[in-house]
């Protein structure tokens, strides 16, 4: 006999889908309880409903981007990018993901802290750009320093000019935010790099022939 789908007990996941998007009056419930689940995929998406009903607070936030599996902190890393907070304690927690095992969450926290122009990361940002042994990291520091502008990261955005061809990309447009005759020459120097995109990007610039 078919059985009624009606009858069906919901899921947790489909619970914390549903919390999400404010269906049911305990929603918020349902998502802070979960936010503390065993189950890390369950914390995930409490994580992800609590910011879309802008409940997530600085502990939560610290919690997230401290936990223990490495797929809550890479969606805390991919949230946190896009909402707005002012609160040192969560600045020093994406601080202390730059030292993280995975570089999925490096790449994560170099991309938030960018977003959010922090230069209080800039030094140790300088140094995963200059030493880090995965090239996506390399060139998501270069990317941050970039947006961030602060000139203590010019010889690490100069010195990437010599690494990978993303990388060296990356280091041209975060150069449009440096002035100097040291960026002119560096800029006139990539304007015949091996790599066409390297070139391709200079020539965006406008800025080669100055």
């Amino acid at each position: 006999m078919q059985g009624d789908e009606s009858t069906l007990a919901e899921s947790i996941d489909e619970t914390l889908l549903r919390a999400g998007f404010a269906l049911g009056e305990n929603y918020a419930e349902v998502l802070r309880t979960n936010l503390r689940s065993p189950v890390p995929r369950h914390r995930v998406l409490a994580l992800r409903g609590s910011v879309r009903q802008n409940l997530a607070t600085p502990d939560d936030w610290r919690s997230a981007l401290s936990d223990a599996d490495v797929h809550v902190r890479r969606e805390a890393l991919n949230q946190i990018a896009h909402v707005t907070f002012d609160d040192d304690a969560v600045f020093a927690a994406l601080v202390h993901c730059l030292d993280d095992d995975d570089a999925l969450v490096v790449d994560g926290a170099l991309f938030a802290l960018g977003e959010h122009l922090y230069v209080g990361a800039v030094e140790k940002m300088c140094v995963i750009a200059t030493s880090h042994e995965d090239a996506r990291c390399r060139e998501s520091a270069i990317a941050a320093l970039g947006a961030i502008g602060d000139d203590r990261a010019r010889p690490a955005i100069l010195a990437a000019l010599n690494d990978k061809p993303p990388v060296r990309r990356r280091a041209i447009v975060a150069l449009s935010n440096f002035e100097g005759p040291d960026i002119d020459e560096a800029l006139a120097r990539a304007s015949e790099d091996r790599d066409w995109q390297v070139r391709a990007a200079v020539n965006q610039l406008g800025r080669d022939d100055d």
